[in-house]
């Protein structure tokens, strides 16, 4: 039965364009919309009927004309709102806002204000990730990384250091809380963001606002790595989008650069790999003659990632000796930004050792997590986690089933401790490589345990 608001309306051409473009069938997009409305809590039963009805001018009940843009931009790979498919305004400006990218600065920073100040997550849950939100953002970031003129001061409370240093001081605590319990911890780094809206707003200095605004952008760059962890990557885009925005106002090229290479790591983990080596090589040619070495280490290594799951080991091998040269580059004293200074020689081991199992090298995976740094479980829980759980996935793809089955023992220990959905996909990945000895009571019995822990997320 389609519920719907029955008013005579004209034919949907909004929609009827749309389904067309997406090249996706009636019943394919009944069914997801579906699948989208029982995450939220509601059961539907839409059908092929019901979309017929749709193209007719009928207007499903909200969230229905959310959830149907939704399935739209997932096929089309950009973003779509009911406004799009001809079924009005309502929850536009909650699913699209956040994803906008300024060329005025001080538009740019009432918007990124206006957004902290009112986002609300829940309205984002049926949001899917459309990787066509970046593009926009990446490419005007790209060609003009620094704005020629800050955003002007407002008429506020002045910005003084205290509040800056309380700003750095919220970031240097949401960066351990998230490596230490996982991303569901972040409410705390969302408070200050929103907290941070009246200083921008306030009066401050020409230095102390582009202080303010790389501050900013590194909180929401915290914020958007949070949301990826937890799977909440409707989410993360937003932050990281209004992240990269402020790096620029902050005329602040280095924290602009590690922004779009952390958007460059969440494409990779969405499966954008051609996207991902984009961004995170974007990012380093546009900032090479301007960043510390270790800022632009990190952009070769989020591409060394991307590298690793297209099967590219030549170029994988080749983003990784330019981050260990890079690093290897950096004399006493450093210039490097506080907030990169934990990318080391030994940090970049435990990334490689995840590139080469996806290259399928596990040899080499496991040479090079012997390499990595110690990590203290009780401050790094989840870190360690998803180290033990790459160790796990490399034995067993060597066929080592003692030393694998003992990896995967100890990384769901650690990472049923931490509120982490990366951590639990890590998990399934472990689960996966099992499979060939699923029969075997002992991998029977850590797979049962396995799933009861999976069953929480």
């Amino acid at each position: 039965m389609d519920t719907a608001t029955r008013s005579a309306k004209p034919p949907n051409h909004d929609l009827s364009h749309l389904l067309s473009t997406a090249a996706i069938s009636r019943k394919a997009l009944a069914a997801r919309v579906n699948t989208l409305s029982a995450r939220a809590g509601t059961s539907t039963a839409y059908t092929h009927t019901s979309v017929g009805n749709w193209l007719r001018g009928m207007h499903p009940r909200p969230p229905a004309p959310t959830l149907i843009a939704a399935v739209l931009a997932e096929h089309l790979g950009r973003p779509v709102n009911p406004i799009d498919i001809g079924m009005g305004a309502s929850d536009t400006a909650s699913t699209s806002g956040g994803l906008e990218f300024p060329r005025d600065p001080d538009q740019a920073l009432a918007l990124a204000a206006s957004y902290w100040s009112t986002v609300d997550r829940r309205t984002l849950l049926n949001t899917p990730f459309v990787i066509g939100a970046f593009t926009g953002p990446a490419l005007r970031w790209l060609a003009t990384p620094t704005d020629s003129a800050p955003p002007r001061s407002k008429d506020g409370r002045r910005v003084g250091r205290a509040d800056l240093d309380r700003l750095w001081t919220a970031a240097d605590q949401a960066r351990r809380a998230d490596a230490r319990h996982g991303g569901g911890t972040s409410m705390a780094v969302l408070h200050c963001l929103k907290a941070t809206t009246h200083l921008l707003h306030g009066t401050y200095s020409s230095q102390a606002g582009r202080e303010l605004f790389t501050a900013t952008a590194e909180l929401a760059r915290i914020a958007g790595w949070a949301a990826v962890d937890m799977g909440r990557h409707a989410e993360a885009q937003r932050h990281l989008v209004q992240g990269l925005r402020l790096a620029r106002a902050a005329g602040d090229t280095e924290a602009g650069c590690y922004v779009l290479s952390t958007m460059s790591l969440q494409a990779y983990l969405r499966g954008h790999i051609t996207e991902a080596v984009d961004m995170a090589e974007g990012a380093y040619e546009r900032a090479r003659h301007v960043a510390a070495p270790r800022v632009l280490a990190f952009s070769k290594m989020a591409a060394a990632h991307a590298y690793g799951r297209a099967g590219d080991t030549r170029a994988a091998s080749a983003a990784i000796a330019t981050a260990e040269r890079l690093l290897e580059s950096i004399g006493t004293p450093t210039r490097d930004p506080a907030w990169i200074r934990y990318f080391t020689i030994e940090r970049i081991a435990s990334d490689c050792s995840e590139i080469f199992r996806d290259l399928g090298h596990p040899k080499a995976a496991l040479r090079w997590s012997l390499q990595a740094a110690p990590m203290p479980t009780e401050t790094r829980t989840r870190s360690v986690g998803l180290r033990t759980a790459v160790e796990a996935t490399a034995f067993l793809q060597l066929r080592d089933l003692e030393q694998g089955l003992a990896r995967a023992d100890r990384a769901l220990d650690i990472l049923g401790q931490v509120t982490s959905t990366r951590g639990h996909d890590y998990l399934r990945t472990v689960n996966h490589a099992l499979r060939p000895w699923s029969r075997e009571p002992r991998v029977a019995h850590y797979l049962h345990r396995a799933g009861t822990v999976l069953a929480r997320t």
